[in-house]
């Protein structure tokens, strides 16, 4: 290993991210993980741990976006995979190993009839809205502000909107450059639990609407759940103008054995499933009732739905996410319910010993750390202006200068091999962090 260490110009970071910078567009294929003034670069991952190509270790809160639920190389996934790979990784045929992911999944919530495979949650998330136009005859989806449901245009409508752009009601605003105003046009936007707002704004367009796509937690603003009035009135209102309820359960669905849906009675048509059903290894499902599912089913001529892919329900995936399942009982989400209000208590704690101007939100597994102290409850009063996002920034460089993974938005996930001493560790670095950080904020 190398003498130097991240962010050093000696690092092997740096040297990996000079050559990648010759053959990626900014160096890097995902934005998310870019770090200032390079990424740091992992070489290995043990448990709840990742060692970088210098060899420095960090306790990793972003366990790949929320998608190793038991943390790096579990010896059980590792043992199952190493055998599957050795009888093959892919065929054009089905296999036994999605047949047993399925039966597992669909064993998970009262919703789950019939399942579908794909490679990723943006892939599912764009399964569902196809299924629920098929079936419905419809074009438009109605999305929540600020909700993010992927990397698919219409599903990134109205994701990163401002003050300078919003509107009294929310407005369909392109994410990318270049997003067709056909695109737009077919997005309707609704506040997130405001239940007389959303409602009057869905019934205006109640004869075009194909779908209602809802995250029960959204991850753009601190995870703050659902609330019971808000989910409700979707339910049914979904049913009295004929339109599909799809929730989002791609992050959601470690926060209970049966998900947010069976922790919060809600009672979606569709799902949309990823990160952890996979066990590591790239999945997106859409599951739901047979009548709703139905759209897939070739057996009576062409359906209604056609939907493929190279790689999908491939035999690695599919036996690492039955062993992922199958290791991640409701007592296991109930300890990390535990342990995660135990460092949001920390944290809470750590930051007023440091004179820190932020807060730390979420529930179960899930928190994100915002620059300000206001009372969030949707997209607009969790938004965040550059001095606050600069709080932020501050705070997750000098987390990994201490040896802790947070994402640069402040978003982050616990796994089920943490510890309370690696929380109580955490709790510890932030308070020293967020003391730098208020230093560093004062000398600017």
């Amino acid at each position: 290993m190398s003498a130097a260490k991240w962010p050093e110009n000696h690092s092997q970071s740096k040297a990996l991210y000079e050559r990648a910078s010759k053959v990626m567009p900014g160096g890097i294929t995902r934005i998310l993980p870019w770090q200032e003034p390079f990424p740091v670069y992992a070489g290995s991952g043990s448990g709840a741990y990742v060692t970088d190509v210098d060899g420095t270790r960090r306790l990793d809160l972003l366990n790949n976006f929320a998608s190793l639920i038991h943390g790096h190389a579990h010896p059980a996934i590792v043992a199952a995979i190493q055998e599957q790979v050795t009888k093959g990784t892919a065929f054009t045929l089905p296999t036994e190993p999605e047949v047993a992911l399925a039966e597992t999944i669909c064993a998970r919530a009262e919703s789950f009839e019939w399942i579908r495979f794909s490679n990723s949650g943006s892939e599912a998330v764009m399964c569902a809205i196809k299924a629920a136009r098929a079936l419905t005859g419809r074009s438009k989806i109605v999305k929540c502000e600020g909700v993010y449901h992927g990397s698919y245009d219409y599903a990134e409508v109205s994701l990163d909107s401002s003050p300078e752009n919003w509107g009294d009601d929310p407005k369909s605003i392109g994410y990318s450059k270049g997003v067709p105003e056909g695109v737009k046009n077919d997005v309707v936007v609704i506040p997130y639990n405001d239940v007389e707002a959303a409602e009057r704004i869905i019934l205006a367009n109640r004869d075009a609407i194909a779908a209602i796509l809802i995250d029960p937690a959204p991850s753009y603003f601190g995870f703050i759940p659902v609330t019971e009035e808000f989910i409700g009135m979707i339910r049914r209102v979904a049913t009295e103008i004929g339109a599909v309820f799809i929730l989002d359960e791609v992050i959601t669905f470690r926060v209970h054995a049966g998900g947010a849906q069976t922790r919060f009675n809600i009672k979606p048509d569709l799902t949309v499933l990823a990160k952890i059903i996979g066990g590591g290894f790239p999945v997106g499902a859409v599951a739901g009732l047979r009548k709703f599912m139905q759209v897939f089913d070739h057996r009576e001529g062409k359906p209604l739905l056609p939907w493929s892919g190279t790689f999908t329900a491939n035999p690695i995936t599919m036996t690492a996410g039955k062993i992922a399942l199958d290791l991640y009982t409701q007592a296991d989400s109930d300890r990390m319910d535990v342990l995660g209000d135990r460092l949001r208590a920390g944290v809470t704690e750590a930051f007023a010993n440091a004179g820190f101007p932020g807060q730390v939100t979420g529930f179960s597994s899930m928190f994100m750390v915002f620059g300000h102290q206001r009372d969030i409850r949707d997209y607009r009063s969790g938004y965040s202006n550059k001095e606050e996002t600069k709080w932020v920034t501050r705070l997750q460089r000098n987390l990994v200068l201490e040896g802790y993974h947070i994402a640069k938005t402040g978003k982050a996930f616990l796994s089920t091999v943490m510890t309370e001493a690696d929380v109580d560790g955490f709790i510890a670095a932030t308070e020293r962090a967020a003391r730098l950080a208020v230093k560093e904020a004062a000398e600017a």
